[in-house]
Order: C-alpha cells, then structure tokens, then sequence
C-alpha cells in the first residue's frame, strides 16, 4: 500500500544545522524543510528559531546532500501587527507528482508561499493564524505579504481553536487547497501533552476567500495506544501516479514519526497503519524524533527531508529546549552511494 513513498535508506548526518551563532535567526534550531527545484538548482525552505521567534530563509543545493545558506525570506519585524513578531514559511505552491521535478507554480503569474505566525515570542506562544505571501522575483528573495491572515483559529472550529500550524497550499482542476494542521486548546485533564493537533483543510478559487471543509478534521488522530494518538501534523500532499497520498506525523507522547494517508478526491483518507521513517535508536541523529516530512524525486530516485532531533551532547553548535539537538535529515527509496 506505502511502496511508492517508502524511504528505508537514512543519510546518517545532518544535511542542514542551525548554526548556533548568537543572534542569529538558526541559533538554536532549524525547523520545517520544504525543499523545490526553481532554475535548475534545489532550493530548501526552512524555519529557523533563536529563542526569540521563527524566522524564515532559503538554503541551495546542486546534489540534495550538500547545501549553503542562500537568503533570509520572511524575517521580524516585517509585515503587519499580527505577524510581526515572527513567520514560518511551510509551503510553496509547486507542482503536484511525488515523481515530478518539483518546480514552483505560478498562479495568477505569481508564486505563492503559504506560513504561520504566532503572536508571542518563544517557542509556539499563543494561537498561530495562517498567511500567504506572492513573488515575481526569479531569485525568491523580494516576497510581499497580504496584509490579513487567510486563516485565523478565531473563525474555526474547537479542534483549531488553540492554534493553525503548517500549511500545505495546492491548484488542482483549477481550485485551491489549503491543508494545515491545528490544536485544541490545552487542557489540563489531558496530562503532560495538554492539548491535540489534527489535520483539517479550506479551498478557495482566489486565494484571498479560503471555506474550510465541513468534514475537518480530515485527518484525525489516532486511537488510544496507536503511533499518532496524540498528534497528527504537517501535512505534505503529493499525487503519486496511483491516488492522493498525505505524508505526516504522528506522535504518541514519547516518539514523533513520519507516515502516509492515502485518498481518491483529497477528501476522505485512509492511514497506513505504521510510520514509514521511524524515530532512530540510542545515539542516532533521530533517536527523539523523525518527523515533518518534504518529498522530492530526482534521477530516480526519493528523497524523504525530515526534522531530526536527538539528546544535545557536548560539541553539538545548537541546542533547543535547554537538552535537544535539531536539525534537518534526509532519507531516501535507494542506499545512498
């Protein structure tokens, strides 16, 4: 049922580290990989965090393995009162095909980024709203946002009320979707993991007038005891020849994993049962987690980028939570060479 999306074969190392330098945007962690082709090159979307807030900047790569800092996108104290403080940038709107090239797509002669931002400084504080952001620069460095978030937990339901997180922006047929995935509002009766997060999407033929689906959230949390009982996140949906596939994560309490949702018409899902990518044993780079997936193929091959997060130790440039080191992964359908 998973064949085409499964990638056994992990790098081992980090492809992209924050770089610990104090004041920096990457201080402590990076975050959220979106990784594209746009003139020949690959481009990685990421989220950067320094303890204050996320900012968001692009890394380039000739080969997927090896990468360099190519530009800060979306930083503080730019745009409005309500993402002024920070902005995480999840998404590009890009062609379709698991097995594509994964190119950006115009759409009004634009090229569009979807993002989040909270309204307080640290880690996640306060109830996220969702954004879009339009380009005509060919180098994607000049990005101007619309003034008002499209999407905001005031207007949703309780299952969003606490929170919308990352967005996954699509044209299809001529219509857009918007998935992205939110939390409730904690609850203390809930435990240490006061609060759920579950996947949910709106469509829109304008892009400035989002409906959210009166079946939301499409993509639920597990049962009790299951690998995503907690939390079904980030989603990543991609057309894989065959049907709709939704990559996420899912998190138990203790591990955050990758797996796959499939579905016809990008309305009704099935889960596959187990995580595809797997959290790593003691010592490995993703021994905490291996979670928020980004796909792209190229030369035959599937390349599965991932947030990777072990216990920090010393000689490690970047910690995160005062004990977590975090960086982006990779793993991919062939060993790698």
């Amino acid at each position: 049922m998973s064949g085409l999306w499964e990638t056994p074969y992990k790098l081992g190392k980090p492809v992209l580290a924050a770089s610990g330098r104090t004041g920096a945007y990457d201080e402590q962690a990076v975050d959220c990989p979106f990784v594209f082709r746009h003139r020949d090159r690959f481009f990685m979307m990421h989220v950067g965090f320094d303890g204050v807030g996320y900012q968001t900047a692009l890394a380039v790569s000739d080969n997927l393995l090896d990468w360099e800092p190519y530009g800060m996108i979306l930083r503080r104290g730019e745009g409005a009162e309500w993402d002024r403080r920070n902005a995480a940038g999840t998404w590009l709107l890009r062609d379709n095909r698991l097995d594509g090239p994964g190119t950006l797509k115009r759409w009004g002669g634009k090229y569009w980024l979807a993002y989040h931002a909270y309204p307080g400084e640290g880690f996640e504080t306060g109830p996220a709203s969702i954004g879009l952001a339009w380009t005509t620069d060919e180098r994607l460095l000049d990005w101007h946002r619309l003034p008002e978030p499209v999407l905001t937990p005031e207007e949703g339901a309780d299952w969003e009320s606490g929170g919308l997180y990352k967005e996954c922006l699509l044209e299809h047929e001529g219509g857009l979707y918007l998935f992205y995935n939110a939390k409730n509002k904690p609850d203390p009766a809930l435990g240490a993991h006061r609060w759920r997060e579950q996947i949910g999407y709106a469509t829109s033929t304008d892009m400035l007038n989002w409906r959210r689906a009166e079946t939301n959230p499409v993509l639920p949390i597990g049962p009790a005891g299951s690998w995503d009982d907690i939390f079904a996140s980030e989603p990543c949906v991609l057309h894989d020849g065959e049907r709709w596939g939704m990559a996420y994560f899912g998190f138990d309490g203790v591990h955050a994993q990758d797996g796959v949702a499939f579905s016809a018409d990008l309305a009704a899902w099935t889960k596959h049962p187990a995580p595809l990518v797997g959290a790593g044993g003691e010592g490995e780079l993703d021994s905490i987690h291996a979670h928020k997936p980004s796909y792209i193929s190229h030369g035959g091959v599937l390349y599965h980028f991932y947030v990777a997060s072990r216990p920090w130790r010393l000689g490690d440039a970047s910690k995160i939570f005062g004990k977590e080191y975090r960086t982006i992964a990779v793993a991919a359908s062939k060993p790698f060479g």
